[in-house]
């Protein structure tokens, strides 16, 4: 790339990095309610989006081969049992990647 082409990308990086901050602010002003299907994306694009990740982490587990999704389903459990605990998805998550990762290179080491 030469100078000309790299300074335009860098100028469409900041201008959507900065249409994308304040978008927000100017479709929903703070005296204005928001809408009920703004809401409603709100509380369910959140969970779909977890459930997205769960269903593309398992895409791959075979249950007829070793280890037939043991380490995948032992991290499951410990990231339902964390969150149930600590009602928090980051630390849930974290324990769960954490959890696989020693089970898979230490435990089910084919």
């Amino acid at each position: 790339m030469d100078p000309l082409h790299i300074a335009i990308t860098i100028g469409v990086v900041i201008l959507a990095t900065v249409l994308d901050r304040f978008i927000p602010y100017i479709l929903f002003p703070s005296g204005k309610p928001i809408p009920a299907y703004v809401q409603y994306l709100g509380r369910v694009l959140g969970p779909a989006v977890f459930g997205l990740l769960v269903i593309y982490c398992l895409r791959n587990v075979n249950l007829l081969a070793w280890p037939y999704g043991i380490p995948e389903a032992i991290a499951l459990l410990i990231v339902w049992a964390s969150y149930l605990w600590k009602r928090n998805m980051m630390v849930s998550m974290a324990a769960g990647t954490i959890l696989y990762m020693v089970l898979v290179q230490t435990v089910f080491v084919a």
